[in-house]
């Protein structure tokens, strides 16, 4: 018995064996198209990727037809180089250098050799392509905007990198994919889904005929439509009130979390990043470090958020319990809270409640109503947690989960916080004060500004911000659709939006009025300093607003940052006003304040900043150098020192 078995185990795994290779070889002929197979030639069919809408069905973005040169070298023979160039306007080294980048991903592989070809730039080569072996065109879409904003939230689509080839076997050399915005949240909708045919060749390289008549062939799916939470005129008209200013504008539906306005200034016209010049414009607006374009500072610029933190610091300092609405500070145009510490206020002064505290934006107030929050407990450090976990309960201090590739947490200080910067302990209230009014340790992004305000609106909860409103056949993600709730309790909000809406009646915000909307607003004026050769220099103040309407029921909340741009109620403010009188009735009363702020450049301003990115901090930084060099006369250290005075008074 033991003879026979283990003969029989060979024939038996020799048969096995035999049987896969002979199903491997003659039945099942996927092996060989997934091979480099030199008899069979693979071709693909690129899909239109899906249509762009806004929330009422405009059209925002649709596709164009563009061509790509694809080549494979060890197909390529004599060419005539010359009229080859000429025909596609590349030089001769061009040419030899993008034969070799081919060579390097597969000689026997496509890959693309020119990518994105207009109709016109494509027909003077189509005539002519036969006589060039190696070289065939690949038809593809390329995007087509039906309007000039809205580049931060479309993103754009590009090349996939050799990277990406390598990890996510769906792409290939020269395959197009969404990057930044909705074009890369959504890729994998609205790509669709790419067809393939297989051809089989002779012996001389010519196509015969398709595979297996067409058996493993499989056809082009269209990409999906979506339809974006954006409100395409309330994105246009706040880019062209952002015109010649930096900042950001966030606008959200509270009853929902859609968000129908994400505007970053400087922007930039989305066409620009289409067909051949998109190479040479990208690399354009990447450069520009000063203005920065190509960084949404709606979603990624974090700001101390100045005034309108208070709203904060007054419903934490009423849910501890440590102020009602008849809690009374005198002020005396400032806070004395420490022995040679004052902070200066800008309210009236005398005795405030909390309703006039909030409509006057009254420092004091909210200082003490902050220090007796976190006085309330033995230990400073165990109170600044409580005081934490309140503020971060608005989605503060992290990301919020939209959907949007981007973002910035924010930052909420904690204990952990004090302990790396106070090691030795020390620290107290009257140490972390400045937290009260939004300055200190504390970081906000406008739109996480812009869902406090949502938060304020709906009275104690919020839905997680997001910018898909619809896919045809798909349902929207749970957690756009899940309410959270802050740890503030509903009956505080009440006084804090009456205290709000009367900063339009009575406060900072009275000349910003809409006649017949109900606005509820803050303004803000958050110190910017930086740090330039070593020094600290105080720029311009930072100009906020934030604002939520009608006050019933609302409609729309909002935060404005104009960086730079004063006092809030200067630039920012009227900014929001008109955004929300143009989102509800969509047209403008306001006209007074449309031509202001159409007629408002901060480029003077920013100019400045501009010459100490270059010639300027460079004269910082070397300043003190040039005091050290004891043998350089006296007349030219003074004037070096001179010119540095100079440009810190030009600040």
């Amino acid at each position: 018995m033991r003879k026979v078995l283990l003969p029989s185990l060979i024939i038996l795994a020799t048969f096995l064996l035999v049987m896969r290779i002979f199903y491997l070889q003659v039945v099942d002929d996927t092996l060989k198209l997934k091979s480099e197979n030199n008899a069979i030639k693979k071709k693909y069919e690129y899909p239109e990727r899906g249509y762009i809408y806004d929330r009422k069905g405009k059209l925002l973005v649709a596709n164009q037809a563009s061509y790509d040169i694809m080549v494979i070298p060890r197909e390529v023979k004599k060419t005539d180089t010359l009229e080859f160039c000429q025909l596609l306007n590349i030089t001769k080294e061009d040419f030899i250098k993008k034969i070799e980048k081919a060579k390097i991903y597969s000689p026997r592989l496509p890959s693309v050799f020119l990518s994105q070809l207009n109709k016109s730039e494509f027909a003077a080569f189509q005539e002519k392509i036969r006589k060039y072996e190696g070289f065939y065109f690949q038809k593809r879409s390329l995007r087509d905007y039906e309007v000039a904003f809205g580049a931060n939230v479309f993103g754009s689509i590009t090349q996939v990198n050799e990277k990406l080839v390598e990890k996510n076997p769906y792409y290939n050399s020269g395959d197009l994919i969404g990057r930044q915005g909705v074009e890369e949240s959504y890729e994998d909708l609205l790509r669709g889904v790419k067809g393939v045919k297989y051809f089989q060749k002779d012996k001389y390289n010519r196509e015969i005929g398709s595979y297996k008549d067409g058996k493993y062939d499989t056809i082009a799916v269209q990409g999906e439509d979506i339809n974006l939470t954006i409100d395409a005129e309330i994105q246009k008209y706040g880019e062209e009130l952002m015109i010649n200013k930096r900042g950001g504008i966030v606008a959200i539906e509270p009853s929902t979390g859609e968000i129908l306005a994400l505007v970053t200034a400087p922007s930039y016209d989305p066409s620009i990043l289409v067909g051949r010049q998109r190479s040479k414009n990208y690399t354009k607006l990447y450069r520009d470090s000063i203005a920065k374009p190509l960084y949404d500072r709606g979603l990624l610029a974090e700001y101390p958020p100045g005034s309108p933190f208070k709203i904060l610091t007054g419903l934490v300092a009423l849910q501890e319990g440590v102020i009602d609405e008849n809690t009374t500070v005198f002020c005396n145009r400032g806070f004395s809270y420490a022995r040679g510490r004052f902070m200066g206020c800008h309210c009236h002064g005398g005795a405030l409640q909390l309703h006039r505290g909030i409509f006057e934006s009254c420092n004091s107030y909210f200082a003490t109503a902050y220090m007796k929050t976190i006085n309330k407990y033995a230990k400073p450090a165990q109170a600044v947690d409580v005081w934490s976990n309140h503020v971060k309960s608005f989605g503060l201090g992290q990301f919020m989960g939209y959907d949007l590739p981007i973002g910035k947490k924010g930052k909420v200080p904690d204990s952990k916080t004090y302990k790396r910067i106070y090691p030795n302990g020390g620290w107290r209230s009257t140490t972390i004060v400045s937290n009260s009014i939004g300055q200190g340790e504390v970081l906000m992004t406008p739109i996480q500004l812009a869902n406090m305000m949502a938060t304020v609106a709906n009275e104690g909860y919020y839905y997680t911000p997001h910018i898909i409103k619809r896919i045809k056949g798909h349902t929207i993600d749970k957690k756009f659709t899940t309410k959270h709730v802050t740890t503030i309790d509903k009956r505080h909000f009440k006084p804090m939006i009456s205290g709000l809406f009367d900063v339009y009646n009575l406060g900072t915000a009275s000349a910003l009025k809409v006649e017949g909307i109900d606005i509820c607003g803050k303004t803000g004026t958050a110190e910017n300093f930086a740090k330039i050769g070593g020094v600290r220099v105080k720029l311009e103040d930072h100009s906020i607003f934030v604002a939520f309407a009608p006050k019933d029921n609302p409609k729309i909340a909002i935060a404005v940052m104009v960086e730079n741009g004063g006092y809030g109620s200067t630039i920012a403010g009227p900014i929001a006003s008109l955004m929300i009188e143009k989102y509800l009735r969509q047209k403008i009363t306001r006209l007074d304040l449309e031509k202001r702020i159409l007629a408002t450049s901060l480029q003077s301003r920013y100019a400045k900043l501009g010459g100490l990115s270059e010639e300027v901090k460079l004269q910082l930084r070397i300043s003190d150098s040039l005091l050290k060099k004891k043998t350089m006369k006296t007349s030219t250290v003074k004037a070096k020192v001179d010119t540095i005075k100079e440009t810190k008074q030009a600040i």
